[in-house]
């Protein structure tokens, strides 16, 4: 096992700075749309992997491309003139050899099905067969790499040189800037008012103790009759939310709400779909939210993308999920820790569970030092890399954040 390496970082708690920027990409959003379209093929193909060879086999799916499409929305109905196109790339076993055959594996069928079902299964108004132009780019693994998946070794060998970085607790403006995004595309709102897209998009910005709260939300245009059923329907939305941040916290919080529109001009955020992705914005793997589903500039984290990458050896991905799960662990179980950064740099071909570098980070409270915490921060990163094999059945249930 590798040594941990703890610091204490002398800087201030990232709830104490001055400024603080949060954002969260809600799951109609089109970069979260094309994680969730990689991912999904990248489950799909390790279910049928583990189906037909017992294995998870060698596959790296995370590079996708969303292009927006066309549309008329407008109040009572609207159509989509030009398709989405949606393109996953990567590299996944194509053949196997079995009983002395070579027994194609059908890439496409897998990769254009599990597109379509996640995108089924995401957007309420979005049809995949008539909206969107499903594609794929998935040629067969390089050799050197497929060899990685040595099934004789208890832990598989890293096929990547990746970065995973994972940091507890959410600040305030964090946690409104989650559970706002998680509240308008919640099941509850969306019966309650089904008029919302999915597509949410929240930026926070702290100035001291005053938060701005920006919130973009895609409309349903066929359920909007007009403009003053549009108007109603946002002024409840922006009721629900201030009366949402006033439950979380005591700052003082101004909500906008879809600042784009200009009543004077007859400029409201209408979709068809429920995305902006029907209408010229575009979306790309790995660009929207880290793994605990924010994005926080103020922060330290990693510009891997893991959605799409393989959960067996791939660690771009099981490193940024093990990360996350440590840096909580401390932050709950070791007391005097206000901030806390897990790195883990993994070295291609070595063990997963033993990386190049494992390193925690420290904002401690004051009175407090790193030899007070060290044991018990080594102890809790070591103990999540001796389980790192646990994550892969978890990442295939669905039950890991990712992206979202």
């Amino acid at each position: 096992m590798a040594a941990v390496h703890v610091e204490q970082l002398r800087n201030q708690a990232v709830e104490d700075l001055e400024v603080e920027i949060v954002e969260r990409k809600g799951k109609g959003h089109p970069d979260t749309l094309i994680d969730g379209a990689a991912e999904a093929v990248s489950i799909a193909l390790s279910n049928y992997y583990l189906k037909e060879y017992g294995a998870v086999l060698h596959h790296n799916v995370d590079k996708g491309l969303l292009v927006g499409g066309r549309s008329n929305p407008r109040f009572g109905g609207g159509e989509v003139v030009e398709p989405i196109y949606i393109c996953v790339a990567g590299r996944a076993t194509s053949f196997v050899t079995k009983d002395g055959k070579v027994d194609p594996v059908p890439i496409g069928r897998i990769t254009v099905s599990a597109i379509r079902d996640f995108l089924n299964n995401t957007m309420r108004f979005l049809e995949p067969e008539s909206n969107v132009l499903i594609d794929y780019r998935i040629k067969q693994g390089s050799t050197d790499l497929m060899s990685l998946f040595d099934k004789s070794t208890e832990f598989p060998r890293s096929n990547d040189t990746s970065v995973g970085v994972g940091y507890a607790p959410l600040t305030p403006t964090e946690q409104i800037v989650m559970q706002v995004e998680r509240y308008l595309n919640s099941s509850k709102t969306k019966k309650e008012l089904p008029e919302l897209g999915e597509d949410i998009k929240v930026m926070g910005v702290r100035n001291n103790r005053k938060i701005g709260l920006t919130v973009a939300s895609a409309s349903i245009s066929h359920l909007m009759p007009d403009r003053s059923h549009y108007e109603n329907v946002f002024q409840e939305t922006k009721s629900r939310v201030e009366d949402l941040v006033s439950r979380i916290t005591d700052l003082n919080v101004n909500v906008s709400l879809n600042a784009g529109d200009d009543y004077s001009k007859n400029v409201f955020y209408l979709t068809v779909t429920g995305t902006s992705a029907e209408s010229g914005d575009d979306g790309n793997t790995g660009r929207g939210n880290r793994g605990n589903g924010l994005i926080a500039p103020m922060r330290q984290y990693s510009m891997e993308a893991a959605a799409g990458k393989n959960p067996v050896n791939h660690t771009g991905k099981l490193f940024n999920v093990l990360a996350q799960r440590a840096a909580e662990r401390i932050h709950r179980e070791v007391s005097g820790v206000r901030d806390v950064y897990v790195r883990l740099l993994s070295r291609i071909g070595n063990p997963i569970n033993i990386p190049e570098l494992a390193s925690a980070a420290l904002v401690l409270e004051d009175g407090k030092s790193v030899s007070s915490s060290q044991g018990d921060v080594e102890g809790i990163v070591s103990d999540e890399l001796s389980r790192i094999t646990e994550l892969t059945p978890k990442i295939l249930a669905g039950s890991v954040s990712l992206y979202y």
